[in-house]
């Protein structure tokens, strides 16, 4: 049994201001140690904000091989309060910018950094496309995987890490409107991103922790309702509303992943999977249609 104290922080960022972002994100670590966390999840790239201009980020752009202010002050809390961080943040590398996550163990180096996969609407003209695959991290006797909002559209990305035995996968986001047909009125209803972990969560039997960004950067309105989604596809903490900052903790056990794989006599749908006949399907193309004309 390992019991891990599972925090998420639902930030509202100044655009571009890495200092006062660095002060909100460091307010909320030590937040979230006091009661009880392990783990803290911040939003995706909630050092600068969520801003698509490329020259500016490029301007406040950090690398792991040289950490600059934001790495170095997550380093800082993560070694002083004893957790692990993770974190969205610009990364530069050599001529390249990355839609990154880095996760900074308890003893404040920098374990390894999660590019996103999967760049959604305009951040492909800013953004590299990732090119780390989908590392697999141990901290505190878990395992833990990252994907980074669009990620979870490609349920590939979550099935790959259940299946190299992860017990949670952390998930920084900036969940935005315009995506689903429309999104509900009020702040506390549930949103499809919302529903889509859920069913994530259920299908995998991981443990998802979606920290969001909340308030606006033109000409983004940003969703919150953070989650923490179970192996059985159940709400473990929130999700919480869609305007207001805040920093929550839940403890988790990671033997409900293990009891979750297995539900029954014959009904482990993990280890059910027909691989034999995958490959062939996945090779099959419908024929094209024929049209015949109108008039």
């Amino acid at each position: 049994m390992a019991r891990l104290g599972v925090g998420l922080a639902q930030l509202e960022c100044v655009p571009l201001d890495v200092a006062e972002n660095t002060a909100r994100t460091t307010a909320a670590l030590r937040t979230a140690a006091a009661v009880g966390a392990d783990l803290v999840v911040l939003p995706e790239l909630v050092a600068t904000g969520y801003v698509l201009d490329r020259e500016a980020l490029w301007a406040r752009a950090e690398s792991t091989a040289e950490p600059g202010w934001v790495l170095s002050a997550w380093a800082a809390e993560a070694r002083a309060l004893d957790i692990t961080v993770v974190g969205g943040f610009a990364e530069r590398h050599g001529d390249r910018l990355f839609n990154s996550v880095a996760v900074v163990a308890p003893d404040g180096t920098i374990a390894g950094t999660y590019r996103k996969l999967h760049l959604f609407g305009r951040e492909r003209e800013v953004f590299a496309p990732g090119d780390l695959g989908l590392p697999v991290f141990d901290v505190g006797g878990i395992r833990l995987g990252v994907v980074v909002c669009y990620d979870l559209r490609f349920p590939e990305a979550v099935r790959i890490h259940a299946l190299r035995d992860v017990d949670v996968v952390a998930v920084p986001t900036c969940w935005v409107s315009g995506f689903d047909v429309s999104v509900p009125v009020s702040p506390t209803a549930s949103i499809g991103q919302v529903d889509g972990a859920l069913v994530q969560g259920n299908l995998n039997s991981v443990f998802l922790a979606c920290a969001d960004q909340v308030g606006a950067a033109d000409p983004f309105t940003f969703l919150g309702r953070s989650v923490l989604v179970d192996p059985y596809g159940r709400p473990a903490l929130g999700p919480l509303d869609a305007i207001t900052p805040d920093v929550r903790v839940v403890e988790i056990d990671t033997d409900t992943v293990r009891a979750a794989r297995h539900r029954g006599p014959g009904i482990s749908p993990l280890e059910d999977r027909r691989t034999d006949v995958y490959g062939d399907l996945l090779g099959y193309r419908e024929p094209a249609l024929q049209q015949t004309p109108i008039g």
